[in-house]
């Protein structure tokens, strides 16, 4: 369909104000307007090498630096004794962990701003700008405290060019030759150190260069600008020649070319550094004027990468003087004889000489790790915060001696509140190498002990990355720490093995296996009655049944094997398991009760079904698991392995537990997962026949539900044509369809008897015919008892319990119903595969017709007349299905296509009755009548009112779903499903799924249509509404809900107003004509239409309109309220008063019109009445023309 709307977004609107001054956590809100700021309290200091750290004094001095154009302050004195205290102290004081003053609290500074005009006076009396870096620089940079006046960027200069052409002029600068990216690194570092050692000043102005070109700004440094200025100065100037809406920022840009020139820029930096690490710089010129410009620069992690640098390079030069103090002791405790004096001296000097260089090293750290890391990781960019998380976590990690200390482990501790999932995210993994180190776990126990209730909170984290890395750091804590962690710790993690994410589950059973399953050497000697010795993983698997039962979540084994399975070798100990279940217990050992058995069964089971599929259980990973070449041999494998174990040890299973029907339906299921070959290759018949025997003893003692279905379904796997085992188990198969089938007829014909000779079957004829009717109906499903020919005597049942007469018991006939709906489905895919094969079926095609004709027939007496319940449900969900089996898929095949069953009006008037009836039902209503059935027989619990409540909506959501099936599948018109939407509100909380799946399926047949089907169930709702006289309280709960049906309904239409065009429209249009139909008030003649309220209901969706068609609605509106708007303005008239201006809304509104007369009515006393009656009919339909509409 070709998209219509006019022009909808307008190119010439100007920005709105906060496009202009965009609002930031930084930025203050206090309405005045102006961009003036005060900075952070800490100032913007230049690097000097000067003793300023502790390092070299002990304590911060308060020194002051003199400069030509600015003063620079360094912290006040208080502020540094707080930081001297926090670097030597530590964690002596509770206090330091308390959460640091948000962005909130602090003072707050501009994003990025230049001084023109009258700021140009001011400049030097003010201290440094924010840096151009990036957008990234746009947010927290440090100030000293002042006052600055700002002025609006400059705009872009006709004809300018961008930054990657103005750079390209000059290939033979850095940021061009590592934007390239064709020159080594390598190469590129050791040329410009050549040319450093040359002209120191001309390389460092090239190194500067490539900073500030890669922050994105065209400014070009001037060796006089170098020479004269200070850096702070420097980067005024550059910020006056950034060109903010170029929007060229290499650091952050995306595409290939910018991510591999990043990767290169930090590569870069620690090379150079690399490099210059045994003499250059250490110069007092080189890193002083780096570090202070990227001080500057800070918004950036240009200097986060520094500082990693430097770690190395200290790293480095710890090691060096370490060795060095060893060479010098050991030359020391020689014997003055043999000791070398010269070299004595000469270690001497080079350990001095490294102590010297060291103290320089860290005084450079230290400097910037106050300078720019204090204040960057609390950033209001969070890609800010997540690199210093993440670089802060290197350092302690390659430098521990200097970083792995308190003061510097509380920041992380601090930002793992962060709200920014990557940032938390960093801040484990920098821990995650710290736990994992056997010697770093000693300077850990303070913050662990400060940090631990956070970290174990984390394993609940919204971000499953985050709680998947804090599961794992609890496991780190728990090796190294492991009396830290309480029960209640080890709880939360327990229970996500659970977690319907993977990932987190896995993570939660690897916890477990380091937690609870640990391999116990006392048990190993333990033996069995007969001698036998138990496997290492028998008291593991104990564990594991212990734990699975106290979880108390006995419907999810499958979930706590999978989080298992992969890492846990136990899962797959299938003889072990075995084992426990078969080898009565030794003398020293406690037996399995029978809840264990039971536990441990369901494990083994769902372990066999993931070892033999790879597949995980449903709900957990994705939909399609395409498994890897490597996955399948591992699946192959492990099918084969447990299938020569099992082949030989489930008759025994069988046997042993062939009275307990819970565990037999489990058990039954192994040979699903059998590789089939395998009896005939290990020649192991004879246990094939074994297995054939007990599952026929099973069917033919057993009637529980689920053990007759598992049964069904596993002869119907060991019966797959094309395996070897076939024939055998095709006769297996043969003969136990005749036992059932015999049983069935012995059965009836004694109830037959009974019934013609007018006496009362007791209870044992009764259970023989209820059961045996089960078994061909549950049989029915996986085999095809057609040819046993039992259809006429199962359908004659089904009519006699219609007609009332010799009736049998009501689950005996839902139990003929059932096999007889899959009679006719066996019918249908027996033509199916005559015509795949080329035959005729012409016949069989009519005899399928005429039994489906009859068997429908029959379902709709039932479903309309059925004399209980139980029909009518049976009944409504066999003509359910058979609709969507036949329905217009078959027309395509000319034999087939005689057999499309299409639902007439009636049907489905029966069907929505139906639902009206037995699904739209309060909870209370249907449960009143639940517990009135059980009362009759005995007492219940509250378990098992749960129980009933949750049963009795999983039946009622089961006929909304085989109705709405209908829809989806267009066996019935989108029209139908009104009857359905209109409850989408009332109740949202049992359905609402079910109708939102529905209603979108309906919008992808047709838009149009489901919009008029959302207008029909409002209407219908409408009509509904409780009347005081005449008029509709628009107040009252009733309408509120029905406002708020709208509104869910308007949102379902999304953002796109063009693609649900016509759709809107034509609800409009269905609106407006309900709202004026009828036009006269019967008992009101001067009133408003009675439906006039509704148009407060249409109102909900004009917001969806686009501004044309709001004209061309809003003249079909004035067209039906004819000659103008009411005089009255009285409270009746509102909804119309009220959709009229929804309409005018953002237009010039049209003058209102006022007349005598409320709205035009015929005068058809009137001479001239006919001729008035046609002009209104040519409005109208002048007026649906109007319509984008193809009507």
């Amino acid at each position: 369909m070709q998209r219509r709307g006019g022009k909808r977004i307008r190119m010439d609107d100007p920005p709105p104000p906060e496009y202009e001054s965009p609002m930031t956590p930084m930025t203050p809100m206090d309405g005045s307007g102006s961009e003036v700021q005060e900075p952070y309290n800490t100032p913007y200091t230049p690097y000097s090498n000067q003793p300023a750290t502790p390092l070299h004094s002990g304590q911060f001095q308060n020194t002051q630096f003199e400069q030509s154009q600015q003063q620079q302050h360094l912290y006040e004195q208080q502020q540094f004794d707080i930081q001297q205290q926090q670097s030597v102290s530590g964690f002596d004081q509770a206090v330091q962990y308390e959460q640091p003053a948000t962005p909130a609290n602090l003072r707050t500074r501009v994003t990025r701003s230049r001084a023109r005009g009258a700021a140009a006076a001011a400049a030097a009396a003010n201290a440094s700008t924010t840096s151009a870096s990036s957008p990234v620089a746009q947010t927290t940079q440090q100030r000293p405290q002042r006052v600055m006046t700002i002025e609006e960027p400059k705009k872009r200069r006709p004809g300018r060019k961008p930054l990657s052409e103005l750079v390209a002029e000059d290939e033979s600068c850095l940021y061009f030759i590592i934007r390239q990216g064709k020159a080594s690194l390598q190469t590129v570092v050791d040329d410009w150190i050549e040319s450093y050692k040359v002209n120191r000043d001309a390389a460092l102005l090239s190194l500067m260069q490539f900073f500030i070109n890669a922050s994105g700004c065209k400014g070009k440094i001037t060796p006089t600008m170098q020479a004269s200025m200070e850096h702070a100065a420097i980067i005024r100037k550059m910020t006056e020649e950034f060109d903010e809406e170029s929007g060229e920022y290499p650091l952050i840009m995306t595409g290939q070319t910018w991510k591999k020139f990043r990767n290169n820029f930090c590569e870069f930096v620690q090379i150079l550094v690399k490099q210059c690490q045994y003499s250059i710089i250490y110069d007092q010129y080189l890193m002083d004027n780096v570090i202070s410009l990227l001080t500057g620069l800070s918004d950036s992690q240009v200097p986060m990468k520094l500082m990693t640098a430097l770690v190395d390079v200290a790293l480095t030069v710890s090691i060096n003087l370490d060795n060095t103090q060893r060479q010098y002791e050991a030359e020391r405790q020689k014997a003055r004889d043999k000791r070398a004096s010269d070299r004595l001296e000469a270690l001497m000097t080079k350990r001095q000489e490294l102590e010297e260089n060291m103290d320089e090293i860290k005084n450079m750290l230290t400097y910037m790790f106050k300078s720019v890391f204090v204040h960057r990781y609390r950033d209001t960019l969070p890609e800010i915060r997540a690199i210093c998380m993440a670089e802060i976590g290197v350092w302690m990690k390659k430098f521990h001696q200097n970083f792995l200390d308190d003061s510097y482990l509380k920041y992380i501790g601090w930002t793992l509140h962060d709200k920014v999932g990557e940032v938390r995210l960093k801040c484990l993994q920098a821990l995650q190498p710290l736990y994992a180190s056997e010697e770093l776990k000693g300077k850990l126990e303070l913050f662990t002990s400060k940090f631990k209730d956070r970290i174990v909170a984390m394993t609940l984290d919204k971000e499953y990355d985050v709680a998947v890395q804090a599961v794992r750091l609890v496991i780190s804590i728990l090796k190294h720490h492991r009396e830290i962690l309480t029960d209640k710790d080890c709880e939360h993690v327990y229970e996500l093995v659970y977690s319907s994410h993977r990932a987190v589950a896995q993570a939660a059973g690897e916890f477990l296996n380091e937690r609870l399953f640990v391999p116990d050497e006392e048990a190993a000697g333990v033996k069995t009655k007969r001698g036998k010795k138990r496997l290492p993983n028998t008291p593991l698997i104990r564990d594991l049944v212990q734990f699975f039962i106290e979880s108390e979540l006995h419907e999810h084994g499958a979930y706590l094997v999978d989080s298992l399975i992969e890492s846990n070798e136990m899962m797959k100990d299938w003889e072990c398991m075995t084992d426990l279940l078969l080898e009565e217990p030794g003398p020293n050992e406690e037996a399995l009760d029978d809840r264990q058995e039971t536990s441990l069964i369901e494990i083994m089971v769902c372990c066999i079904r993931q070892a033999a599929t790879g597949e995980p259980p449903v709900g957990r990973g994705p939909t399609r698991k395409i498994l890897s070449a490597k996955e399948l041999k591992q699946v192959q494998d492990d099918k084969t392995r447990l299938t020569e174990h099992f082949i030989q040890t489930l008759p025994q299973l069988l046997d042993k537990y062939r009275a307990d029907p819970e565990k037999l339906a489990n058990l039954l299921a192994i040979p699903q997962y059998f590789e089939l070959d395998v009896y005939t290759t290990a020649r192991q018949e004879m246990f094939l026949d074994s297995l054939l025997k007990k599952i026929k003893t099973i069917v033919e003692k057993h009637h529980d539900q689920d053990v007759l279905e598992t049964c069904t379904k596993t002869l119907e796997v060991l019966c797959t044509e094309g395996n070897a085992i076939f024939t055998r188990c095709d006769v297996a198969r043969s003969t136990l369809i005749d036992m059932i089938v015999n049983k069935y007829k012995e059965a009836m014909d004694d109830w037959r008897t009974l019934i013609e000779g007018e006496e009362t079957p007791d209870e044992d004829e009764t259970f023989n015919v209820v059961y045996s009717l089960k078994k061909v109906s549950i049989f029915y499903n996986c085999h095809n008892l057609g040819p046993w020919s039992i259809w006429d005597s199962i359908f004659k049942d089904i009519v006699e319990a219609k007609e009332g007469s010799k009736s049998l018991p009501e689950e005996a006939i839902k139990y003929c119903i059932a096999a007889c709906f899959f009679s006719i489905m066996w019918d249908l895919r027996h033509l199916e595969e005559l015509q795949e094969g080329g035959g005729g079926g012409a016949e069989e095609a009519a005899n399928l017709r005429n039994k489906l004709h009859q068997f429908m027939d029959t379902m709709k007496d039932m479903l309309l007349n059925g004399p209980c319940q139980l029909y009518k449900e049976e009944a409504y969900i066999t003509v359910c299905d058979l609709l969507v089996v036949f329905c217009d898929q078959l027309a395509s095949n000319p034999v087939l296509g005689n057999l499309v069953y299409e639902p007439d009006r009636a049907l489905q008037l029966m069907l929505i009755d139906f639902i009206e009836t037995f699904v739209f039902v309060m909870e209370e209503d249907v449960f009143k009548f639940e517990v009135a059935l059980i009362c009759g027989r005995n007492t219940i619990s509250d378990e098992q009112d749960e129980h009933s409540k949750i049963e009795e909506l999983h039946k009622r959501r089961n006929f909304l779903a085989s109705f709405c099936k209908l829809v989806v599948y267009n066996v019935i018109p989108t029209k139908a499903a009104a009857d359905v939407f209109k409850h989408y509100v009332k109740y949202y909380n049992d359905y609402g799924d079910i109708i939102k799946a529905t209603l979108g399926k309906a919008r992808e047949i047709n838009k149009t249509n489901c919009a008029r089907t959302m207008a029909l169930s409002l209407t219908m709702l409408f009509k509904e509404l409780p009347r005081d006289g005449i008029r509709i309280n628009r107040q009252s709960e009733d309408f509120v809900s029905l406002k708020e049906l709208a509104k869910r309904f308007a949102l379902s239409f999304g953002l796109d107003a063009v693609k649900n065009r016509e759709a809107i429209t034509a609800l409009h249009r269905e609106g407006i004509l309900f709202s004026v139909d009828p036009l006269e008030n019967v008992e009101d003649p001067t009133g408003p239409p009675p439906n006039l309220p509704f148009l407060e209901i249409l109102a909900e969706f004009t917001n969806k309109l686009l501004k044309q068609d709001k004209r061309v609605v809003l003249n079909f509106l004035d067209r039906r309220i004819a000659t103008g708007m009411p005089s009255s303005r009285g409270e009746d008239w509102q909804p119309l008063l009220m959709y009229r201006n929804s309409l005018v809304h953002g237009e010039t509104d049209q003058p209102l019109v006022t007349s005598k007369r409320a709205y035009g009515r015929k005068k058809k006393e009137n001479a001239g009445a006919e001729e008035e009656e046609g002009v209104e009919e040519a409005d109208e339909v002048n007026s649906d023309q109007e319509f984008p509409l193809g009507y």
